[in-house]
């Protein structure tokens, strides 16, 4: 792909990509800097970007997941942060509701993780990354009736599986007193 080429196909979605950026880091600089280091990865991979059907798609995909990704830098500093200092972050919460919250968190991690793969995709950019539906039909390919079906499905077994340890759990509690 030559540099007009890649122009014209990437860098005119450079606004749509800066609000992407923008909705995830909530500051102007950093959302910039996550679509120029993106653009910088794209450009670096030109050869390899003709296979792809959808440019625009890709690079949406890439700037969310660089996102993503300083926010999980950022999170992981903050914990080892409270860590160095032994503090436990005031969010508000008992200890018991703390560690309740941090149990039912590992919990549907873990359900959403052995969801099927379509499933998993469509509620981890809708429900955790916040992507709109026209971003995830851009992304995925799939009609937005299509879309809305599969994350009803997905949430669906969600809600089931976590009404099913809930359930396993609190019977546990009560055969064993």
């Amino acid at each position: 792909m030559t540099r007009l080429e890649f122009n014209n196909q990437v860098l005119q979605h450079s606004r749509k990509l800066y609000l992407v950026a923008f909705r995830f880091l909530r500051r102007q600089d950093e959302a910039e800097d996550a679509v120029q280091e993106v653009f910088m990865r794209l450009w670096n991979k030109h050869e390899e970007l003709e296979k792809y059907n959808s440019l625009e798609a890709l690079a949406t995909a890439s700037v969310r997941n660089y996102c993503i990704d300083i926010l999980r830098r950022k999170k992981l500093m903050i914990i080892e942060d409270n860590d160095n200092h032994h503090g436990v972050p005031d969010d508000g919460l008992s200890p018991e509701e703390a560690l309740e919250s941090n149990e039912v968190s590992a919990i549907l991690n873990n359900i959403i993780k052995n969801l099927p793969d379509i499933y998993r995709e469509i509620i981890k950019m809708k429900d955790i990354d916040g992507l709109s539906y026209e971003e995830i039909v851009e992304i995925t390919g799939q009609n937005v009736n299509t879309l809305r079906v599969n994350l009803s499905r997905a949430r669906k077994l969600i809600r089931d599986e976590f009404k099913k340890y809930r359930y396993e759990y609190t019977g546990n509690n009560l055969s064993s007193r």
